[in-house]
């Protein structure tokens, strides 16, 4: 099964810690939906015949296309693709796009999960953040999203914010638990340069919070989800039991996926793929550039990208695909941070404990492969397991 991706990268204002690619403004929407559909076209054989399970519009805001687009562009997938066994079809949204009109017509279009960027239910926090809606009409969105059927609704946070602390948080996890969502998805914020406030961090008018209180924001999150009866799955993903984010886990899996649309990223397996950030040249039909993974980086992704999961890395996996003499420099490499309570291993596994999932960055560097490595003893090799 793969993963169909649609970037749509227009936005009505730039978010204060936004460093995604997008562009303010839909005026280019049009031709951009066609350049859209001549690469799915172009692109027919990417998937290998293998099925699509799930298809996911990401942005950008992609809340500000029109349904009729949308729909098109999912039709001409279906007609390129078998999309016939697809379990899940995400569109991200804003909160003050999601009018009842406009949620009854994403119902029809087929799609059945909303992931809402609602980011703070404290409209300070929200006016810092440079978002376009309030709390109020946040949990309204929420809401209306509910009565026209929507049975799959995951909402944005972002905690780690200068000047808001456990107090601010606390009230957010407890709004999304009361709108009885299936999914909450908690970003540490990050601030990047070229953001408006990785700007003014250089002015010396923003830091980031410490890290104690990172640490502390986050187990707050976890508790607070846990406790709720949400599944801690992934570093910053919770979820009912159900009601994961299939899409997104296939990212962290290596499953095949395809990316449509500028700057979109695709996977075949082998090689990664990505389109020109340009709207403009994009739409001129500037082709795609790429990279084909070594060994080593295969075998780092998979560290990276399993160890920020609750399944963590499989040794008999890593024994199949990359070699028991990985499986054995995993162990080795693993054993101090077992002992300091990073790892946990429980048979063949080897897991990040969910609540230090936020500090996992320091455990999966220290897995990596690098050029520096000794080869394991024969020894080592046999009793790895």
């Amino acid at each position: 099964m793969a993963g169909l991706y649609f970037h749509i990268p227009f936005c009505k204002r730039v978010c204060a810690y936004c460093d995604f690619f997008k562009e303010v403004g839909t005026a280019r929407l049009q031709p951009l939906a066609e350049a859209m559909l001549r690469e799915l076209e172009a692109r027919r054989d990417y998937l290998g015949g293998e099925a699509v399970q799930t298809r996911y519009f990401g942005g950008g805001t992609p809340s500000l296309c029109p349904p009729e687009i949308l729909g098109r562009l999912l039709d001409h997938a279906a007609r390129i693709f078998d999309c016939s066994h697809v379990a899940e079809t995400t569109l991200e949204a804003n909160p003050d796009d999601l009018s009842p009109h406009y949620l009854d017509a994403l119902r029809r279009i087929g799609i059945d999960r909303l992931s809402i960027g609602i980011q703070s239910f404290d409209d300070n926090c929200l006016r810092l953040m440079n978002r376009r809606h309030n709390a109020a009409e946040a949990a309204e969105a929420v809401r209306n999203a509910r009565r026209a059927g929507f049975g799959n609704i995951t909402v944005d946070l972002i905690f780690g914010v200068p000047g808001f602390g456990r107090e601010t948080l606390r009230r957010s996890l407890e709004k999304a638990l009361e709108l009885d969502v299936q999914h909450i998805s908690a970003y540490h914020l990050t601030i990047e340069p070229g953001t408006a406030f990785g700007r003014r961090m250089e002015r010396g008018a923003f830091a980031p919070v410490d890290e104690s209180v990172s640490e502390e924001e986050y187990a707050l999150v976890h508790e607070t989800l846990c406790n709720a009866g949400f599944e801690h799955y992934e570093v910053s993903n919770f979820a009912r039991p159900g009601f994961r984010a299939r899409h997104n886990a296939a990212y962290w899996h290596g499953v095949r996926y395809l990316g449509i649309g500028p700057a979109a990223h695709s996977f075949d397996g082998r090689e990664r793929h990505w389109n020109v950030a340009s709207v403009g040249d994009y739409i001129d039909g500037r082709p795609a550039e790429s990279e084909t993974l070594t060994a080593c980086d295969r075998f780092n992704e998979y560290v990276m990208t399993r160890l920020r999961t609750a399944e963590g890395i499989d040794l008999d996996e890593v024994a199949a695909r990359f070699g028991s003499q990985q499986a054995a420099r995993v162990v080795r490499h693993a054993e101090g941070w077992i002992r300091a309570g990073g790892l946990r291993r429980e048979g063949s596994r080897l897991a990040v404990p969910p609540r230090r999932m936020l500090v996992s960055d320091a455990v999966i560097e220290e897995l990596f492969e690098t050029q520096d490595d000794t080869q394991p003893s024969e020894t080592e090799m046999l009793s790895y397991s």
